[in-house]
């Protein structure tokens, strides 16, 4: 953590431990049952909350510097991200999945890229452009709870509006029962309205109990 703090990234809204992303699978024996145990990021970086960038291992000095590769890779899949590192406490094994011809390296302690560094890979990597920024950056309803999206709330919402950044005007998202299909509308419309995308939103449900879920 040290490391990652000297290079710049903020404790408070860049870095985030022990980030859950999947209950633990349920198992069944008979009248028992049981959950395994819940998928967690060591570390996951952002650019500014809710716009992850990086998934960081860490693992006990006793392994070697990559042991928990693998497992970040995992991670870096359901969140989507192109940076994984893996650290024994010695250095860095860096998976830069925008560097095809290189796609591991590893790195010093003191040469942990910069947030500034990471955003403009990440940023070559989507493609995006000046024009796109303002919106694709625009803040979520922060409502002081402390309150996150889930991995797959935060990758519809940010592809939804990453899709409405290259003018894209019709678009279907698909949630199953149970999955926060309200928060999910709630934040995409909160940031085109709040980054002046859109003046006028016309949000449909068929029952009034859903609409008031968003007040």
């Amino acid at each position: 953590m040290p490391a990652i703090q000297k290079s710049g990234w903020n404790l408070m809204t860049q870095i985030r431990q022990e980030v859950k992303l999947r209950d633990g699978k349920v198992i069944v024996r008979g009248q028992i049952g049981m959950r395994k145990t819940v998928k967690s990021a060591d570390i996951v970086l952002y650019h500014k909350p809710n716009l992850p960038l990086a998934v960081i291992e860490a693992k006990a000095n006793k392994h070697e510097i990559g042991k928990g590769m693998q497992q970040g890779l995992d991670y870096a899949r359901l969140l989507e991200v192109p940076f994984v590192f893996a650290s024994n406490g010695d250095g860095f094994i860096f998976h830069d999945k925008t560097n095809p011809s290189q796609l591991e390296t590893e790195i010093q302690l003191s040469d942990f890229p910069t947030p500034e560094q990471l955003w403009q890979k990440y940023c070559a990597y989507r493609g995006y452009t000046a024009a796109q920024l303002p919106l694709i950056t625009q803040d979520y309803h922060d409502d002081g709870s402390g309150k996150t999206p889930r991995y797959y709330q935060l990758q519809a919402i940010n592809k939804t509006i990453e899709a409405v950044s290259l003018g894209k005007n019709r678009m279907l998202l698909v949630m199953a029962t149970g999955t926060g299909k309200t928060y999910t509308a709630f934040q995409i419309i909160w940031r085109l309205w709040k980054a002046r995308q859109k003046k006028r939103i016309l949000f449909l449900a068929d029952r009034n109990i859903l609409v008031d879920q968003t007040r």
